[in-house]
């Protein structure tokens, strides 16, 4: 497994002033940057760390929703089928033919990069400091205590089961709380998908997860051009918390997943969304639908924009295997029983590039 670790000391040092906390934007606009300050130098120490292109027989799998949805059982077998299979080989796959329409991600992509072109001052109004804060502004990942950072600046907002959204720029709230509705209906779509994959009643995780109430997030993370990206870093290895997650991102590659003990690439299809299984999914398919690793990696040429759609359960809910999945002594659950608020802030407070947090809650 990946592990990252710092090769800088302490943004602060005994006898020194504390760092100035400067936006990853900010800092790559600067005239004279020709390397990264010594604080955003990572280093990796697994062998064979570099990144692969998916190998042709090998390669991350593509849905195609119209199929899923179809009317017709038989190809609607079959995409379950195939969605099955993705998310337990791969816990990623690339969804086309999922109906938002093209004009509409276009439209997000420029909103949320408008909101990054707010001046220091107007962003930082919005930083927060919890995880269930509902409009968070920041970079890196806690930047006040983060001993390296990550080129990275990230706005994150909650928009289920009430919408908030900063109100600058003008016009950002009603683009996004568009692409938000359609993105909604989308995931309890592949969510009945994913229950009848696992032998489930269509419904089970719409119910058992209380979705009406749904604790979802929208997040945009900005990653500038870095002038020495083989030693900085934009996400190190983690999973995400909830049961999915719906990524929309520009034409600028730089995701990979861990899949086979090795990074692969996950190079953009235009106009697909990149779908990911959660730490939720995995507890309630009883480790059937792992949570997937993947981290964004940086380049020196373009700006990279991300926006990650996490829908959750319900912030009360407490998730459990399917009792349909446990069966006999050898597979009981094994995590520890907690809200899905409670697993957030429990995540919030570990440090990012230990890989998947459900390690650290096993029973």
């Amino acid at each position: 497994m990946d592990t990252v670790s710092p090769v800088a000391p302490p943004h602060q040092e005994a006898g020194s002033t504390q760092l100035k906390i400067t936006s990853a934007k900010a800092l790559a606009g600067s005239s004279n940057l020709t390397s990264i300050p010594s604080h955003y130098a990572f280093t990796t120490t697994t062998p064979g760390d570099q990144a692969i292109h998916a190998d042709l027989d090998d390669s991350i799998p593509v849905i195609d929703f119209s199929l899923l949805s179809s009317s017709n059982p038989d190809q609607r077998s079959k995409a379950v089928f195939d969605l099955a299979k993705a998310c337990q080989d791969w816990g990623v796959f690339m969804l086309i033919n999922h109906g938002v329409p093209e004009n509409q991600m276009k439209a997000t992509v420029d909103a949320l990069k408008g909101f990054f072109d707010l001046t220091e001052e107007e962003k930082n109004e919005f930083q927060g400091k919890h995880v269930l804060d509902p409009i968070r502004y920041g970079t890196s990942f806690k930047a006040s205590v983060d001993k390296v950072f990550l080129w990275r600046d990230f706005l994150k907002m909650t928009v289920h089961p009430k919408f908030h959204c900063p109100p600058k720029p003008e016009g950002l709230s009603k683009v996004l709380a568009e692409y938000c509705g359609e993105v909604q209906k989308l995931a309890r779509e592949l969510l009945k998908g994913i229950s009848e994959s696992l032998g489930l009643e269509p419904g089970y995780i719409d119910e058992t997860m209380d979705m009406d109430s749904s604790l979802q997030i929208l997040a945009a993370n900005l990653y500038p051009p870095c002038p020495q990206p083989e030693l900085a870093m934009g996400l190190p290895s983690h999973s995400d918390y909830g049961l999915l997650t719906i990524l929309m991102q520009n034409d600028i590659g730089g995701l990979q997943v861990h899949h086979g003990g090795k990074w692969v690439k996950v190079e953009p299809i235009p106009n697909a969304l990149v779908v990911n299984n959660g730490d939720q999914l995995e507890i309630m398919s009883n480790g059937r639908y792992k949570s997937v690793l993947h981290r964004a990696v940086l380049n020196n040429k373009a700006t990279r924009i991300s926006i990650p759609f996490n829908t959750g359960p319900s912030s009360d809910t407490v998730v459990v295997p399917a009792e349909q999945l446990v069966n006999g002594e050898h597979n009981q659950a094994t995590n520890i029983l907690m809200t899905y608020k409670d697993y957030m802030e429990f995540k919030q407070s570990r440090v990012l590039n230990k890989g998947s947090s459900l390690n650290q809650v096993k029973i």
